[in-house]
């Protein structure tokens, strides 16, 4: 049982069946029919022109801001955005790009008023503001669908792009219950990994406009990410978005479900109405000690990871089953 993130699901025996058997071929020359049916299937039901497969979420959004912006431009993003803190600081490593980060409100929105002061004048001593980027789910959190429409008419205002991270937009979407054109809609760009909540064993696709993918693509070679027999793994990633998209509200409810076991613990605390996907966070008090509670559950197959709060995802491999021989071990082990 595996508590830390939705990253370490494993490929199901269909994907693994369908990887054995999938036709392949060089990608770097385009010759992947399996990985060209992916990107072209994909950019038609996510309502853009073109589509990159690429190895993961991170370098997806760094391809992605290396197309939006040239060396000494910068881009908008949340302070909790993970292409600016959990990243390594790629774009401006390796793409030169500015980031410029605003606080994110408790709900994972940006004030569009706070973003608006910090785009920089017009002006040869600044660097060039060029693209807004939004994250969603940001900490399980879901952006409203209102909050998006309004990023757009705010981007259009200030002559940006607006880009996605969507690591986890299909839990967006469930949560929302609705489709994910519903989403995508406003942007001019987007990644979604296939390797976290929608189960793939590797692999994110961005998705944009046919010279914005030419781009993106040159960039993947640039950075050593040209892959070659890659539709061995692009069979998995479309049985990930035909298959297994339906299913994260059930993620979702486990969650909850999680967190409502974890409130009858004394010593743990969580707001439940911050349960909105498959994330939770829960408050430890001081008098548990985090380290010997993780090494002792590690002794029995359960993995988590400590913190204040103490982040815990459910996935395709927890189940209601999974989570009630948590409880009860943890209760054993603080006891």
């Amino acid at each position: 049982m595996d508590f830390r993130s939705d990253t370490v699901t494993r490929p199901t025996s269909a994907m693994r069946h369908a990887m054995s058997v999938a036709d392949v071929g060089d990608d770097v020359y385009g010759d992947d029919p399996t990985v060209n049916e992916l990107e072209q299937w994909a950019a038609k039901r996510h309502g853009f022109e073109s589509a990159l497969f690429c190895s993961s979420g991170t370098q997806a959004n760094l391809l992605s801001l290396m197309a939006h912006c040239e060396r000494g431009d910068e881009y908008l993003c949340g302070q909790q955005a993970h292409n600016y803190k959990f990243e390594g600081g790629g774009a401006a490593v390796l793409g030169s790009i500015q980031p410029q980060p605003i606080e994110n409100e408790k709900d994972g929105t940006i004030c569009f008023n706070k973003l608006a002061a910090a785009i920089k004048p017009d002006d040869f001593h600044f660097a060039r503001t060029r693209l807004l980027s939004l994250e969603n789910t940001i900490n399980g959190k879901v952006l409203p669908l209102a909050y998006l429409a309004k990023a757009r008419e705010f981007a259009d205002k200030h002559d940006l792009k607006l880009h996605l991270d969507g690591a986890r937009v299909y839990n967006a979407a469930a949560a929302l219950d609705v489709d994910i054109t519903e989403i995508s809609q406003h942007f001019d760009s987007m990644t979604i990994c296939l390797s976290k909540g929608l189960g793939a064993p590797i692999g994110s696709l961005v998705l944009g406009d046919k010279a914005f993918i030419e781009k993106t693509r040159r960039w993947r070679k640039v950075l050593g990410g040209g892959m070659r027999q890659a539709g061995i793994l692009a069979a998995a990633a479309k049985i990930a978005l035909t298959e297994h998209t339906k299913r994260l509200s059930d993620d979702h409810d486990n969650a909850k479900y999680l967190a409502e076991q974890l409130n009858q613990i004394d010593g743990f605390s969580v707001n439940i109405q911050h349960v909105e996907t498959n994330m939770l966070f829960a408050k430890v008090e001081e008098k548990i000690n985090q380290d010997q509670l993780v090494k002792s559950l590690k002794e029995q197959g359960i993995l988590l990871t400590g913190g204040q709060p103490m982040r815990l995802v459910t996935h395709l491999d927890i189940t209601r089953q999974d989570i009630d021989t948590f409880i009860k071990a943890l209760k054993l082990a603080i006891a």
